[in-house]
C-alpha cells in the first residue's frame, strides 16, 4: 500500500509553487498580448492553473501536510523576462507564445518527476496524471495559434 511521505509532501509543495508561478506567468502573458485569441488561451490556462493549484492543496492537505504559499523565485524571475521581453521585442505575441510553450514542457517534465515517486497515494497519482494530461494537451492545442502570427 502507498503512503504519503514528508518527501512526496515537498515534491508536491514544489509542483503546488511552480503551478502558482505558472498562473501568475499566464496572467502576465495575457496582460503583454493584443491578438484576442491569444489573450483568450493565457486567461483560460491561467484559470486551469488556478484549479490546479486549489485541487493541489486539497490533496496535500487531505494526507495532514503543510502546504507551502507563494511564489518561487525562479517565477517571479521569468514574469521579469517576459516583460522585458515584451518591451523590446518586435514580435512580442510570438515571444510570450514561446514563453508559454517552454514553460508548459517544463511542467508536464516536472509532472513526470513527481509521478515517479513509488510511494504515491492512488488518489494523488490520479489528479497529477490528470494534471500532466490536461497540459500535454494543450500543448498540442497551441499549434493552432502559432500560426496566428
Amino acid at each position: 500500500m502507498s503512503t504519503y511521505t514528508e518527501e512526496v509532501g515537498k515534491k508536491l509543495n514544489a509542483l503546488l509553487e511552480k503551478t502558482y508561478d505558472a498562473e501568475k506567468g499566464f496572467k502576465k502573458a495575457a496582460e503583454n498580448v493584443e491578438n484576442n485569441s491569444l489573450k483568450k488561451y493565457f486567461n483560460m490556462k491561467a484559470e486551469e492553473r488556478y484549479t490546479f493549484g486549489h485541487d493541489l492543496k486539497t490533496e496535500i492537505r487531505s494526507y495532514n501536510q503543510e502546504v507551502d504559499k507563494g511564489g518561487s523565485l525562479t517565477g517571479a524571475a521569468h514574469r521579469t523576462w517576459m516583460d522585458i521581453k515584451a518591451m523590446f521585442s518586435m514580435d512580442d505575441e510570438e515571444s510570450m507564445l514561446e514563453e508559454a510553450i517552454t514553460g508548459e514542457k517544463a511542467a508536464v517534465e516536472e509532472y513526470n518527476d513527481v509521478l515517479k515517486e513509488l510511494s504515491l497515494p492512488s488518489s494523488t497519482k490520479n489528479l497529477l496524471e490528470s494534471q500532466r494530461n490536461k497540459i500535454e494537451n494543450g500543448l498540442y492545442n497551441i499549434k493552432s495559434l502559432e500560426q496566428i502570427n
